[in-house]
């Protein structure tokens, strides 16, 4: 007889890759950590420290949350429930041009920074800083993080209503090598955002040259998602050209009433641009989307709920409409009042998210908002709401490709070594679920809900999540960036 740590019996196994799967069965074993032994049910002669009973329930890889502001959410709260709860193992940390490290503020973190935490929590002038605090803290899911643009441009600029001088940009480009030869994926940037917009593509180039070398990606919030994103993204490949890196292009969307209707269109020019580079983009399956609070964005064409608001916390899960009648006032003076903020805009069609949700292109990311008063429910529920309501209920996809989409792909697109997949040899990163039942139950009106049809997760081979609970020990560890990520890259 074989002992492992760990035996799963009776399971159907979605093993990351995308191939379809029959009704068979399997027991896996797992020991030190790994997937150790992967056997059809009943054959092997196996005992297990602890035992589960999978049948009527699904293994899958772990999903890894490409697009995250968890930031300092994985050291001030490493229990991390609202990702494991819904089968998270693995979050990427450093997106929109925002990041925990490399960062000394002067003052309060400039807008976005304020969405990942207040001043104090910044700790981390050095990449390698960060990567020794969540070492320390151990959170209960692995960590890969991108360096943000901003972050660095408030390190070294004085104003941010500017383009960086060539001193700048060199300073800035010494803390992206220094962080990369930690393993950091790569540089992300929010070029839409007004802390980074007076950045000219020239500036992001220049900083983004050490991409290539450390076989690094490049990944952005457009400059626009709007009418320009088209332009936007010719922006994006042209700098990923230049620093000879794979693109990824975040939360991909066409927001904006006026701009409805155009996936086809976004999505052809993806696919042209593949022709000649890597390029590749996340969603979230939702048809709203959440950030601080712009006041170029307020309008009345669609509904705009407050998330936070540091005068007014009291507001928060309220719309900007509900608020501006109580007041008395438009929206626009309401949402000044409110400031500093943050909002959901329900700024999308529904054909277009789905359009670019089944896109080969794709893979999930929750872009949740852990910070926030009130949350948008992305950040409970994004996973299952593919697995439940775009998957099952909506056959947008099969579950196989459901999973692929959070996992193998998203490993891959990544470098993410030996994860993402369920096979021999591989971290045992895994969620066990029932594709009957798994769904999202977050709501806008009641963000914080955990998912139901999640039955167990583990995280490098530990039992973290289990019948509804976070479980006592955290075995998440920081995963550098592996070399091959440059080259496995494209979508699809």
């Amino acid at each position: 007889m074989q002992y492992f740590s760990t035996v799963i019996r009776r399971v159907r196994i979605i093993d990351g890759s995308g191939a379809e799967t029959d009704d068979s069965r399997f027991d896996v074993a797992l020991h030190d950590g790994r997937i150790a032994a992967i056997v059809r049910a009943g054959s092997g002669d196996w005992q297990g420290g602890d035992e589960f009973d999978g049948e009527g329930h699904a293994l899958a890889p772990g999903f890894i949350d490409v697009h995250t502001h968890d930031d300092l959410q994985v050291i001030r709260a490493p229990d991390m429930l609202p990702k494991l709860s819904q089968g998270v193992t693995t979050v990427v940390v450093g997106n929109c041009g925002i990041s925990a490290a490399p960062v000394t503020l002067h003052g309060e973190p400039p807008d976005p920074m304020n969405l990942l935490g207040p001043a104090d929590a910044f700790a981390y002038p050095t990449f390698a800083a960060y990567v020794q605090a969540i070492a320390d803290a151990q959170p209960a899911v692995n960590v890969a993080a991108l360096v943000g643009h901003t972050a660095l441009r408030q390190n070294h600029l004085d104003q941010l209503d500017r383009c960086a001088s060539a001193e700048e940009i060199d300073a800035m480009r010494q803390q992206l090598r220094e962080a990369l030869e930690h393993g950091a994926l790569g540089l992300s940037t929010g070029l839409a955002y007004g802390n980074a917009f007076a950045a000219t593509t020239e500036e992001v180039m220049a900083l983004a040259e050490p991409l290539a070398a450390a076989g690094a990606m490049y990944a952005t919030h457009l400059r626009t998602e709007f009418a320009g994103i088209l332009d936007a993204m010719d922006e994006a490949c042209r700098i990923g050209r230049h620093a000879h890196a794979p693109v990824v292009i975040s939360h991909l969307k066409c927001a904006g009433s006026a701009n409805w209707g155009r996936a086809g269109e976004v999505l052809r020019a993806i696919e042209t641009a593949q022709g000649e580079q890597a390029v590749g983009c996340d969603a979230y399956p939702y048809i709203a989307s959440s950030s601080t609070l712009d006041l170029k964005q307020v309008t009345d064409e669609f509904e705009i709920d407050i998330t936070a608001s540091s005068p007014h916390p009291e507001l928060a899960g309220r719309t900007l409409k509900q608020i501006a009648g109580h007041w008395g006032t438009g929206l626009l003076d309401a949402a000044r009042r409110l400031q500093p903020a943050n909002a959901v805009y329900h700024n999308m069609s529904d054909a277009d998210v789905a359009g670019i949700l089944a896109h080969p292109a794709t893979t999930i990311g929750s872009d949740g908002l852990p910070h926030d008063t009130h949350p948008h429910p992305r950040l409970w529920g994004a996973f299952p709401r593919v697995l439940g309501y775009y998957s099952r209920e909506r056959g947008l996809f099969s579950l196989a490709t459901a999973v692929r989409k959070m996992t193998g792909q998203s490993a891959e697109r990544f470098g993410l070594l030996e994860r993402g997949f369920v096979r021999e040899g591989y971290w045992a990163d895994l969620v066990l679920f029932d594709p009957d039942t798994v769904r999202d139950t977050a709501t806008f009106e009641q963000p914080r809900q955990q998912a139901a049809g999640i039955a167990a997760v583990w995280v490098n081979g530990v039992l973290s999540y289990h019948l509804g609970s976070a479980q006592p020990l955290r075995a998440g560890r920081y995963l550098p960036r592996h070399a091959t990520a440059s080259v496995v890259a494209v979508a699809g």
